[in-house]
């Protein structure tokens, strides 16, 4: 079995301290750090992905996945960017102001650097004005909004109609999910997608930046 082959099963397998030592041994050995995000890493998180779908793997299984692939990308993350290595696209992510809920969104942007982009995790009861200075800090491609509980969606359009009138929102895309969140509701409130889980959302992610007719 391959160095990478052992990686993404260490991932998909949840050990962390395994995929850790794997990555440094790999970098170590010399390979490419923009090889083990493309070879291991990314395809690791989307079988994890595809299984949670499937019914495979339950939300702690990707938890678990989630923690090991974080713990690999430690030490991948600053030999890439001293490589050069582009991101996948810049996500600044939170949920939303009156919800301290953040399991979703911790698996959501784990299994997004896992796909390679570069995250920005705000955490949880996030106020509008939060994401409005994030995107003027940071210049996301992307805004994603999380939120658990039915009374707190509303903050949801109050955010985005924060980024409207601070006149940012025309910069990025916005991405809203969680268990309350629908294709109808996002679409009322202003949103370009939903996702209902974390594998889905790396896939609108991606659709959402990559250049039109690609």
């Amino acid at each position: 079995m391959s160095l990478l082959d052992e990686l993404k099963d260490a991932v998909l397998c949840g050990d962390a301290k395994r995929a850790r030592q794997l990555a440094d041994r790999a970098l170590g050995d010399g390979v490419d750090p923009g090889a083990l995000l493309a070879g291991a890493l990314v395809p690791a998180m989307a079988r994890a992905g595809e299984s949670f779908e499937c019914g495979e793997l339950f939300v702690p299984d990707l938890l678990v996945a989630a923690r090991a692939m974080k713990g690999a990308f430690e030490p991948i993350r600053p030999q890439l960017a001293s490589a050069g290595v582009p991101a996948a696209g810049r996500v600044v992510i939170g949920t939303v102001q009156g919800d301290v809920h953040d399991i979703g969104k911790n698996l959501v942007a784990a299994v997004l650097e896992g796909a390679g982009f570069d995250v920005v995790d705000l955490g949880a009861d996030v106020p509008p004005a939060r994401f409005v200075e994030a995107v003027s800090v940071h210049r996301p491609d992307i805004v994603a909004l999380s939120a658990l509980l039915s009374t707190t969606v509303t903050a949801m359009k109050d955010t985005i109609e924060a980024l409207e009138a601070a006149g940012v929102r025309g910069r990025v895309r916005v991405i809203a999910g969680g268990a309350p969140v629908t294709e109808a509701f996002a679409r009322e409130i202003g949103a370009d997608g939903t996702s209902d889980n974390a594998s889905a959302a790396v896939s609108l992610a991606r659709a959402l930046v990559r250049p039109q007719g690609v």
